[in-house]
């Protein structure tokens, strides 16, 4: 059986599972049966000055029957006061010793993060994390993206942490920028021991079409919000990646953004994240979560003949290039199985009308095709055209039956070449630009 323990930047836990901060890390309590349900980290719920929060708090983005696709709020930080979290951390600590517990914090000024940075320490907290993420409420008030969105910032800030820090320093970082590399580099050169990606996106989720205001509703009136859940996924894989990939950074880094099963959390490692974090779907469907996510993750790594996560940890990492240095000679089409085909002619409109019109509708007794699963008689069937296919994916995302339509590569005697190479051959005569599609 694969080891799953982990160890973030020397922050050690019996898996890679941590609860985010968040309100579902917001008390003892709440840690006690997280941890109790096999979570093997949490990240404490954002402790500084405590606030007021207002209700409603939430919205959410719902798609077909699939309910909080994408979840937004506009709830701040800890409204208890730092005595109480603190104090609660301790208790924690005591009890569950071998379990990660990160303390989150929020400050404004450099005497404020150094005393704040000792009482976590002091309390048991076995690392901190900076939130330099949140979009909305502390914001306005010079923290929480308005420290992300800023590396020099950033830096700064972080430098301030690490002149008192005795234990492992993370820091969060907004997606609500240009380059998350920036910030990235910006923690790294500040001596931070690890980042975390992502934090919430600045989001409106909706808008209520009687009062015209949108949600979650607050006396008649709203607010950007933080956007999170299944949705933000592709956003967080993305930043992970670029972060993970970017020499100057080389720092551990805590996934977080979407991740609802073991499989989320696997594909978070392979492009470079230690561990990871989950805040939404717990929210959604609760702690015991965790127990298939453990139970998954372990037998995918079995399956893969790996002993540990650290096999897993970056393995897709250099397999994502930039476009100019893919082959422009490799070659894909799709074919249909018409043993699975429902006829629903799915694929036809969407390539018709979405793509590259290489699908036709033809009599299935012109293609040898006999009635097939739910099937009207004599209903003209899809097929498609290979020497026009262009191998774009579409028709097989559509398809709704699995495997119905597959990617086939088609064997050519062309050389690869990329398009740099291309350009290259060009610019010395060796060949001509290749000719624009017809």
């Amino acid at each position: 059986m694969a080891d799953l323990s982990s160890n973030l930047a020397g922050i050690k836990s019996p898996n890679p599972f941590w609860v985010a901060s968040g309100p579902p890390s917001n008390t003892a309590y709440q840690t006690h049966r997280a941890f109790e349900a096999g979570w093997g980290g949490l990240v404490w719920k954002t402790i500084g000055t405590p606030i007021v929060n207002v209700a409603s708090r939430y919205s959410a983005l719902n798609f077909g029957n699939q309910r909080m696709i994408g979840f937004n709020n506009i709830e701040l930080i800890s409204d208890r006061s730092p005595e109480t979290n603190f104090a609660e951390i301790a208790e924690v600590k005591k009890r569950w010793p071998h379990h990660a517990v990160i303390a989150s914090l929020m400050v404004e000024t450099r005497e404020e993060w150094r005393e704040f940075v000792k009482r976590a320490a002091d309390c048991g907290s076995d690392g901190i994390e900076l939130n330099y993420g949140c979009p909305h409420g502390m914001c306005e008030r010079g923290m929480g993206s308005a420290v992300g969105q800023q590396p020099e910032v950033a830096e700064r800030i972080t430098s301030w942490v690490m002149e008192t820090a005795t234990i492992p320093v993370i820091v969060k970082l907004t997606p609500n920028i240009t380059d998350i590399t920036a910030a990235a580099r910006a923690a790294k050169r500040a001596g931070a021991n690890a980042i975390s990606l992502i934090n919430t996106i600045n989001s409106i989720t909706n808008v209520n079409l009687d009062t015209f205001v949108p949600e979650p509703t607050v006396a008649g009136l709203s607010s950007h919000g933080g956007y999170c859940g299944p949705a933000v996924k592709p956003i967080a894989l993305n930043m992970v990646q670029c972060c993970a990939a970017d020499a100057q950074v080389g720092l551990p880094i805590s996934g977080i953004g979407g991740i609802a099963n073991w499989r989320d959390a696997a594909e978070f490692m392979a492009l470079g994240a230690t561990n990871v974090q989950v805040c939404t779907a717990i929210m959604h469907y609760g702690f015991r979560i965790v127990q298939d996510m453990n139970e998954g993750l372990s037998t995918y790594l079995d399956s893969k003949g790996m002993k540990s996560l650290s096999e897993l940890v970056g393995k897709s990492v250099r397999n994502v290039n930039e476009w100019k240095n893919l082959d422009l000679n490799f070659q894909r089409v799709a074919r249909i199985d018409y043993d699975k085909c429902i006829g629903c002619n799915l694929c036809y409109i969407a390539c018709e009308d979405g793509a590259h019109q290489c699908i036709d509708l033809v009599a299935p007794e012109s293609i040898n095709v006999d009635l097939g699963p739910g099937r009207v008689p004599y209903k003209v069937l899809p097929s498609i055209r290979e020497d026009d296919c262009v191998g774009c994916n579409l028709c097989s995302l559509v398809c709704p039956v699995d495997n119905c339509i597959t990617m086939v590569e088609i064997k050519n005697d062309k050389p690869k070449m990329s398009w740099s190479e291309l350009q290259d051959k060009v610019a010395r005569g060796e060949m001509k630009p290749i000719p624009p599609h017809p």
